[in-house]
């Protein structure tokens, strides 16, 4: 018996100890595994959990490879512990602590919405910047065709009857000062062609304080408003194309339309205002700006039926001005639109036949009329009284005539192409002049030969041309001065006063021109001069050695000895033989 219950104390003792080692083992174990866990958990709090977004929120991406694969977004432990800790929270709460977080969350959610709603009106979207961008270019187009519309429809109300529209040229001259530089144009354009078609054919005259005074029909009253109004509509349109002439964006504009009135009614008032834009616009470096200029004053000179000559006058006067203005450094098409001018060669010579013939034939004519009185007084003075009353009428008619046409009388004209002449010689007299002074300071500054060309002297060629087509027109009292000129342009070096040599720095083509004109002059006044041109032949045997085929202008040289050998009336055979020496 004892021996059995000392096996059984022996046996729980070993289970006791067993168990309380199982004890032991496991509280080990839970401490090392909540160990591992704190250490996972401090690890993932750093690291960044990423979350692939639902093919249903996010749009897939194709790589180069053909791949194609979703975005993802990464999100922090602290994030999601946060988000588990508020579902977690939302779950113990209770209601009254999910009120209060419920009217916390609605002000927060109210605010942000505050917020949102003033940055979108401070910086609006993309979509409403272009929104807006295409309102205001739609609202700018409209504009634009109602003012559009609205000037043609006053252009046509004025071109069908003027005199009843006449007040709407004060309307169309206000479209000139808009903002919008298409408008302006277009109204510039709008009155040109209006004034081109109203503009009478005279010159408008203003009534004098007398003339208001005194009591007029209705039609006169009607008649001088309508020409005050038209004169002070035209007056400001001039006005405003002056101002406009000075920007570069109306430039073009503003020159065609002074052109075409110039061309049109060069009759009509304030003439000289065009005639200075025009002049002042002649020697442009622009090629269209110039080229029309050079028509219009071309078109000017040639047709002075328009203008009676008044205006050809006034023209030269003022190129001979703004050649000297500019010491003669121009483009050459400034001097050369003078080669279109027309003189009439014997305006001074039918001067003395037709005094005469209008003596002899006024004393008939008073002799047969005294007859022819004294027949009629005798034999009915009823019908000398009628007679008398036509002729009257006759003269009034005449004198009306005469005030209002444009061709001007015999003394007129003779005084009108001499102011005409002397303003031309003039301007070729001081080409020349300026032409042999550059040459001289070129010449000290260098000090040798130069052959700049016609680029130093761009006006040289167009006056050379022009005094060989006018030469037979030059006063004797200048030609000896002009052939001096000539002589020292034509020589390569020239002397001032014998001693001192002048290197010259013209091309060859330059020099054999002076000799031709030399030669033009000498044939056309050949009964009236005696001047010896030896000089001039030595000059161009010389210039024919200087003489380049690439260089120099083979027509300049064929001219010259065509007009120099073949054209001289009397042939010398020292100078055939010099000619086919050299």
């Amino acid at each position: 018996m004892r021996k059995g219950k000392g096996k059984q104390r022996k046996q729980t003792t070993l289970s006791l100890s067993l168990a309380w080692i199982l004890i032991l083992l496991t509280d080990a174990l839970e401490a090392l595994y909540e160990k591992r866990r704190r250490t996972t958990l401090e690890q993932k709090e750093n690291e960044e959990i990423v979350v692939e977004v639902a093919p249903v929120d996010a749009l897939p991406v194709k790589s180069l490879d053909g791949e194609v694969y979703y975005r993802t977004f990464s999100q922090t432990a602290e994030v999601a512990a946060n988000e588990g800790d508020v579902d977690k929270s939302t779950v113990k709460m209770t209601k009254v602590e999910r009120r209060a977080k419920l009217k916390k969350s609605k002000k927060e959610a109210k605010k942000l919405g505050k917020e949102s709603a003033k940055t979108e009106e401070v910086q609006p979207t993309q979509q409403e910047a272009a929104v807006a961008e295409v309102k205001e270019d739609l609202t700018a187009e409209e504009a634009f065709e109602t003012k559009k519309c609205k000037l043609a429809e006053l252009g046509m109300t004025l071109l069908a009857d003027p005199e009843a529209n006449i007040r709407s040229l004060k309307e169309v001259l206000q479209f000139t000062k808009d903002g919008n530089i298409p408008i302006v144009k277009l109204g510039l354009l709008s009155l040109l062609a209006v004034f081109k078609d109203i503009i009478p054919g005279y010159r408008i005259r203003l009534p004098t304080e007398k003339e208001l005074e005194m009591k007029d029909s209705k039609e006169v009253k009607k008649m001088r408003f309508y020409e005050s109004t038209l004169l002070s509509a035209y007056k400001g349109y001039l006005q405003k194309l002056l101002v406009l002439e000075k920007h570069p964006i109306f430039h073009h504009v503003v020159v065609r339309c002074v052109c075409t009135l110039l061309d049109a009614v060069p009759h009509f008032n304030f003439r000289e205002s065009l005639l200075v834009a025009f002049v002042r616009n002649i020697g442009s470096s622009d090629d269209v700006v110039r080229r029309l200029c050079c028509s219009t004053i071309k078109s000017l000179f040639t047709n002075e039926g328009k203008h009676g000559g008044e205006a050809t006058v006034e023209a030269v006067r003022l190129i001979a001005d703004h050649v000297r203005a500019h010491d003669c450094q121009l483009h050459p098409d400034s001097v050369e639109v003078l080669m279109s001018l027309s003189f009439d060669d014997d305006l001074g010579k039918p001067e003395v036949q037709e005094d005469n013939n209008n003596k002899m034939t006024s004393k008939k004519n008073k002799k047969r009329k005294n007859f022819e009185e004294s027949n009629q007084l005798q034999g009915n003075d009823r019908k000398m009284s009628k007679k008398e009353i036509i002729a009257k009428m006759k003269e009034e008619v005449a004198a009306d005539h005469k005030s209002v046409s444009y061709t001007p009388d015999f003394v007129e004209r003779k005084r009108m192409q001499s102011e005409t002449l002397s303003a031309v010689f003039e301007t070729y007299f001081r080409i020349l002049r300026d032409t042999m002074q550059s040459s001289v300071v070129s010449s000290e500054a260098n000090g040798d030969v130069t052959s700049s060309g016609s680029g130093a002297h761009p006006l040289l060629a167009p006056c050379l041309s022009g005094l060989g087509k006018f030469s037979h027109l030059i006063d004797l009292d200048y030609i000896g001065d002009l052939m001096n000129y000539l002589k020292r342009l034509a020589a390569r070096c020239s002397s001032s006063d014998g001693s001192a040599q002048i290197v010259q720095d013209l091309t060859v083509s330059e020099r054999l021109r002076c000799c031709i004109v030399a030669f033009k002059v000498m044939r056309s006044n050949l009964d009236a001069l005696n001047v010896d041109l030896q000089e001039f032949f030595v000059q161009l045997y010389n210039l024919v050695l200087e003489y380049r085929p690439g260089r120099d202008q083979g027509e300049v040289l064929a001219e010259a000895l065509k007009i120099m050998l073949c054209d001289d009336r009397q042939h010398d055979m020292q100078k055939a033989a010099a000619s086919v020496k050299h």
